[in-house]
């Protein structure tokens, strides 16, 4: 066991000379060492030498599939999201893509199902921000890797909706906004967000302009379980903002929703 992990840090040391992770920012990625298995690290590689990533810093979100690191590229920041393959269960995923119609062949092995559910995080992004959705621009879906817009700036990423201190005008501007947008992602995008509350939603500070994150689970209308998800981000959104004093129906903010 003492040898298994002493070969897992020297692997990490490499990959942040490799990927110039900046010194203050090692440790955090030894920490996070089980994210970055042998394919993982060739697949930052493989963006390390396409100049999408000059280099690596510190972890800015850790979820239960996936985890968020911040970079540097050529003119940007960016945010790397790696999905973790080995220990990921997705236990819940088949809901989201095995019945989604874009991802019908796809087999159902771990790593497929993981590399399938990346390029759909990078799909849905680029259909909610033609649409007009405020999100992270997709620059590149590598295997188990999406790279993207960092939504921030000086390293410091935009605060959660969950921990922004509101009034009540600031939180009905948001609400108003994220009614538009999930209205947008339906009529425009053919999307549903499936997953949308304050935990996924951030809070550009300078203008209070919400920005939608965590699409991965997103689907179009044509998936049988489209209704149900939408009902949930509906009640999701109400029941936050109801603390405000926005006081709408279900069925009321469906049909703003619905509405060309």
């Amino acid at each position: 066991m003492k040898k298994e992990l002493e070969k897992k840090v020297r692997r990490i040391d490499t990959a942040t000379d490799t990927l110039r992770v900046r010194e203050k920012d090692s440790d955090s990625l030894k920490v996070e060492e089980n994210v970055f298995d042998i394919p993982t690290l060739k697949n930052l590689y493989t963006l390390a030498k396409k100049g999408i990533i000059e280099a690596m810093g510190g972890s800015i979100s850790t979820g239960k599939e996936a985890n968020v690191f911040h970079a540097v590229g050529p003119e940007r920041e960016l945010a790397v999201k790696i999905y973790r393959i080995s220990s990921s269960t997705f236990k819940a995923m088949d809901a989201y893509i095995m019945k989604d119609p874009r991802f019908a062949n796809i087999r159902h092995k771990k790593r497929d199902i993981v590399f399938a559910w990346t390029r759909k995080e990078s799909q849905n992004l680029i259909r909610a921000k033609n649409a007009g959705v405020r999100v992270p621009e997709p620059i590149i879906a590598e295997k188990n890797i999406l790279v993207m817009e960092f939504m921030g700036e000086n390293e410091v990423p935009f605060p959660l909706l969950k921990n922004v201190a509101l009034g009540k005008e600031d939180a009905r501007q948001i609400y108003d906004i994220i009614v538009e947008y999930m209205r947008l992602l339906y009529t425009e995008a053919n999307l549903v967000h499936a997953d949308l509350s304050e935990y996924n939603i951030l809070i550009d500070p300078e203008d209070l302009s919400p920005v939608f994150i965590d699409m991965g689970q997103s689907v179009t209308l044509e998936h049988p379980n489209a209704r149900e998800f939408l009902h949930r981000d509906v009640l999701n959104i109400l029941r936050y903002f109801s603390r405000f004093g926005i006081k709408e129906s279900p069925e009321e903010l469906t049909s703003k929703i619905k509405a060309k």
